[in-house]
């Protein structure tokens, strides 16, 4: 049997992504009950038909866009983490930075806003997010936490408390860019955001030198 043409192989292999790639980008402009199939389809420059060759349905779908997309940078972030001997703050200040480069400025930054606007609707596809991404990411901070704690460095604290503050003003960064931001008559400078978070955070974790 004759071999498929070189240009045809890579154009299949290539086909997933290509996928993931347009359904990203429909998920985060129009949410995730707005997207039709076809219209992920069309943006990847295939038929439906070809789509469900990778892909069973929606669901699938944007399971395989956390997958491929953000459980790597989630992992990144773990072994960035377990290899650090420096202070904790500076960890916590690269997982930050390393996030914002990964996450914050690609379109993957628009999927909090999407979750937390169809969560109950598509319980599911909610759950999926939080058990992996979600759950995964704050027991990397907890134990980073616990790092600082144990070793004098941080203030203690409840963990799961510090966790939410931490998290929460970098939600409300992303949420405000893809919703209200638009009628900002000055943009919010997210580095200097950034850095503002994490001044307020070294003031409220480090433990006062006597």
């Amino acid at each position: 049997m004759n071999a498929p043409h070189p240009s045809r192989k890579r154009r299949k292999e290539a086909r997933p992504a290509e996928f993931l790639a347009a359904a990203l980008g429909l998920f985060v402009e129009k949410g995730y009950s707005a997207t039709r199939l076809e219209e992920i389809a069309l943006r990847a420059g295939a038929s439906k038909g070809t789509l469900y060759l990778y892909f069973k349905n929606k669901e699938a779908l944007f399971q395989a866009v956390i997958q491929e997309g953000v459980l790597p940078i989630v992992a990144e972030s773990e072994a960035l983490a377990a290899r650090h001997e420096g202070s904790s703050f500076a960890l916590l200040e690269h997982l930050l930075d390393n996030w914002w480069m990964r996450i914050g400025t690609t379109d993957f930054a628009g999927i909090p806003k999407l979750m937390i606007a169809e969560a109950s609707n598509f319980p599911e596809v909610a759950r999926f997010y939080y058990e992996n991404v979600i759950l995964r990411t704050r027991a990397l901070l907890a134990r980073v936490l616990e790092r600082g704690f144990a070793s004098g460095e941080f203030r203690r604290m409840d963990a799961e408390t510090c966790i939410d503050l931490l998290i929460a003003p970098i939600l409300m960064l992303v949420i405000w860019r893809h919703s209200l931001a638009v009628y900002q008559s000055q943009p919010t400078d997210p580095r200097q955001y950034l850095s503002m978070h994490m001044n307020l955070l070294r003031q409220g974790l480090l433990t006062p030198q006597v």
